[in-house]
Formats: C-alpha cells, sequence, structure tokens
C-alpha cells in the first residue's frame, strides 16, 4: 500500500478518535446533569444519553483509537530508523501515550456511568474536556512544526 494511503487513513482515524473524545466527555456532562433532574426527566434523559455514549464509545473512538494506533504504527515502520532518531517524534510519542492515558480514562467514566456512578462533578468533566483539547495542540504542533 502507498504511504500516502496509509498517511491519509492515519489522518481520518485521528481525526474520527477526537471527535469522539471530544465528543464523549460531553455526553459524561449531559449525563451527570441529567442525573440531578427530578424524574421522569432523569430516569429518560440518563437512559438515552447511556444508549448515546455506548453507540459513540464503541462504534466510533475506541474503532479510531485502534486505527490510529494501527496506521500511525505503520507509518513508523515505513522509516523507522529515521522516525526514532527524531526527539519530535519522541515527544509526539510520549503525547500519543498521554492521549491513550486520557482515552482509557474515558472508558473509567463511562463504565462509572453505566454503573450509574457520578463521581465527578460537571463543572470537573468540563474541566477534562480540555484535556483532549491540550493534547491535540500538542500532537498537532509537534508533527507539523518539528
Amino acid at each position: 500500500m502507498d504511504i500516502k494511503y496509509i498517511l491519509a487513513l492515519h489522518l481520518i482515524f485521528v481525526v474520527c478518535w477526537f471527535a469522539g473524545l471530544f465528543y464523549i466527555v460531553r455526553l459524561f456532562v449531559y449525563t451527570t446533569e441529567a442525573h440531578q433532574r427530578e424524574e421522569p426527566a432523569k430516569s429518560i434523559l440518563t437512559q438515552q444519553f447511556l444508549i448515546m455514549q455506548r453507540k459513540l464509545w464503541f462504534i466510533i473512538t475506541w474503532p479510531s483509537a485502534i486505527g490510529t494506533t494501527i496506521f500511525g504504527g505503520w507509518l513508523i515502520l515505513l522509516n523507522l530508523e529515521y522516525y526514532l532518531s527524531q526527539p519530535w517524534m519522541w515527544l509526539k510519542l510520549i503525547f500519543v501515550g498521554l492521549l491513550w492515558l486520557y482515552h482509557l480514562q474515558c472508558h473509567f467514566i463511562y463504565k462509572q456511568q453505566l454503573a450509574g456512578i457520578y463521581k465527578q462533578s460537571s463543572f470537573k468533566l468540563r474541566l477534562f474536556n480540555e484535556g483532549g483539547t491540550v493534547l491535540l495542540v500538542a500532537i498537532v504542533f509537534l508533527v507539523v512544526v518539528k
């Protein structure tokens, strides 16, 4: 497969992964706020948001994270000696590792909310949402500016 196709697929999966991460945390906020409402709105909204979380998480976000990792790894393997000699690439890989930790933390919050556990306030979740933005900016600047 031509390297341009691999790069295009990598970028498509990156965009979808970040879209999923940004939206899942918004759904965490909405679900947390719905859980604080009076019945019957509480049950109706909470169940709807949990359905939306599940579909987003397992149909878009997880596959995109895996696709990003596969195609990104493939790109590195195609020119392993060059990429591993570049300090910017090592820093990018550190940020990608942090992105995976962010992703796994989102999975943990997803599991909590699925179990009816709401430990984080909607304000804390809104702040948490900015973590994805910081990682996006760091990774893009490292790749473009080097």
